[in-house]
């Protein structure tokens, strides 16, 4: 399994996954244990209008942990294989550690302007 965490500077989720940096990618093992971790730089555009979503996919990308994120990019990853968590934020190596213990829940919202304040349960 592969997750990918929108990410900005100092390791922190981003709070808006169409202009995020980079993403970091974590590929996970069966037994639910990080054995590879990589970084990759955002392509350009927002993120529904981009083909991020089709790399993804290519990938073999099967969940993103986001920050806010906006119905036409939930909607155009989930039309791609990738599942989201919405709305989590802090440390993406801790919240990747804190998905695989059970701790992470989607919040139910979606980000609908630029004001975030919302996190995941973990």
């Amino acid at each position: 399994m592969k997750i990918i965490v929108p990410t900005k500077e100092n390791n922190q989720v981003d709070a808006h996954f169409g202009h995020c940096s980079f993403y970091k990618i974590f590929e996970i093992s069966s037994t639910n244990q990080i054995i590879f971790e990589e970084r990759m730089d955002s392509p350009q555009g927002c993120g529904c209008k981009s083909n991020v979503s089709e790399l993804f996919q290519a990938m073999g990308i099967e969940l993103m942990l986001a920050g806010g994120i906006g119905d036409g990019a939930i909607n155009k990853l989930n039309d791609h294989g990738v599942s989201v968590i919405r709305n989590c934020d802090g440390d993406v190596n801790d919240l990747v550690l804190q998905y695989l213990l059970g701790k992470v829940k989607d919040s139910g919202s979606n980000c609908s302007s630029h004001e975030h304040g919302h996190t995941c349960s973990h």
